[in-house]
């Protein structure tokens, strides 16, 4: 992994995200991850909602997860986001969820690491090319 900027959200496991065990249902993942992604492009100057009002939808085309521990109800994440690359069309972004130790707790554990690919797409659901500002801050850092 290079050296980037990274991006951070923390939260706690709230129940609704959890199975009878307690457990993390895993397609809860996914959804941190666009938390830390969502996060990241907001601190490079390029928040969704301002990316839609210039035309510019970003799609997931691809994504992967590795898990390597549960995360349980009520523990506290830390979901972390980077940007691995940017092309014309395509940016992918890295992330990594932490169960965070607390007072008296364990260390810091990596729950999974993840990765997405986003096409930028125009209001008619096709293919564009992303603007060269916003390239050129996805790049930056």
């Amino acid at each position: 992994m290079r050296d980037q900027m990274r991006s951070a959200v923390e939260f706690r496991v709230r129940y609704a995200e959890t199975d009878q065990m307690g457990v993390v249902y895993h397609a809860n993942y996914l959804i941190w991850c666009e938390m830390a992604r969502t996060e990241l492009i907001r601190e490079r100057g390029a928040p969704y909602s301002a990316l839609e009002k210039e035309g510019v939808l970003l799609a997931v085309a691809d994504a992967s997860i590795r898990y390597l521990a549960a995360a349980r109800y009520d523990d506290l994440i830390r979901a972390e986001a980077w940007i691995e690359g940017v092309r014309s069309r395509i940016v992918t972004f890295g992330y990594r969820i932490l169960r965070l130790k607390e007072l008296g707790g364990s260390a810091d554990r990596e729950l999974a690491t993840a990765s997405t690919r986003l096409v930028a797409l125009g209001p008619d659901s096709r293919p564009r090319t992303l603007p060269a500002d916003l390239v050129a801050r996805l790049s930056d850092g």
